[in-house]
């Protein structure tokens, strides 16, 4: 496959571009960064434009068979749809075969005053009304957001895994690593187009749970603290800016309000079963983690 993969500079399209190219595909991304600015991606290319243009969306599909797609950490409505649909159109024009397109969230039902759900809804409208065969991917929430500056140093130190969802709320967390199998997998399995696949990882757990799970895997024992939104959305802010930490965060406001608890759950093995996925306990993952550079020793 020659893939063209966009959102390859950030975390979750990093893992995505990174396993294609060890796995022997072609894989191209877009950017805005100078190329002296641009992150490390062995076995991918660079093509230097913006989603915003339409002719630099089509170089980065152009020459290209498959495309994975995730928007960036943006939330304005026409933004979106702008992006969306030059990606559909590029996609259409240059003769893609397949997309994938990871959405980041998973999505409720029912629309919501919610702008990190219903500008992924709209981004999925705009590929799909492309015509080119789409396979979706909504995963819930990433085992990686924990393996961070945030919550590192206090779960390797104090034992404390503190997280923006309460403690009842049962999660299938996901690595990016998994992640990047699922959207291989999209990617190359027959008989999925069309489809959307509520992606996870090997088991749905509470908060308490998922302590446990660290537990097992540091040697420690780790308690769970749920973090109020508001306290996790002014920390991203001094990261990501005040809008992107409103959109993200607007995801742990909604469920805060206990509206759809099952949202981030699992989807009784059908995403693993139609995809061949075999995602990595978390526990395990875990331990596979070099959680020493964040001790205070190691420091």
């Amino acid at each position: 496959m020659r893939v063209a993969v966009v959102g390859a500079t950030g975390f979750q399209g990093g893992a995505v571009a990174r396993l294609l190219a060890e796995r022997g595909q072609r894989v191209r991304t877009l950017t805005r960064a100078a190329e002296a600015d641009r992150p490390p991606l062995r076995g991918a290319s660079f093509v230097g434009g913006d989603l915003a243009d339409p002719a630099d969306v089509r170089r980065l599909m152009q020459g290209a068979t498959h495309a994975s797609v995730m928007m960036p950490l943006v939330y304005g409505t026409e933004q979106v749809r702008r992006y969306a649909r030059n990606i559909a159109t590029a996609a259409r024009e240059t003769g893609i075969q397949r997309i994938v397109y990871n959405a980041n969230t998973r999505i409720p039902a029912q629309s919501t005053n919610v702008a990190a759900f219903e500008t992924r809804r709209i981004a999925e409208e705009e590929l799909r009304a492309s015509g080119v065969p789409l396979v979706v991917l909504r995963p819930p929430v990433y085992l990686d957001n924990l393996f961070s500056p945030w919550n590192g140093p206090a779960l390797v130190t104090e034992g404390v895994l503190a997280y923006p969802l309460p403690a009842g709320t049962t999660a299938a967390w996901i690595s990016h690593r998994d992640l990047a199998e699922a959207v291989f997998a999209a990617l190359t399995v027959d008989g999925v187009e069309g489809e959307t696949f509520d992606i996870g990882g090997s088991e749905s757990l509470t908060g308490d749970e998922l302590a446990s799970a660290f537990a097992t895997g540091l040697g420690r024992e780790v308690r769970y603290l749920p973090l109020p939104p508001t306290v996790f959305e002014q920390a991203l802010s001094q990261v990501a800016g005040a809008e992107a930490a409103a959109g993200v965060a607007g995801i742990y406001h909604y469920m805060a309000t206990g509206t759809d608890p099952l949202l981030m759950a699992g989807d009784g093995g059908r995403a693993a079963d139609a995809l061949a996925l075999k995602p990595a306990p978390v526990d395990e993952w875990v331990t596979r983690q070099p959680w020493q550079v964040w001790s205070t020793e190691a420091s």
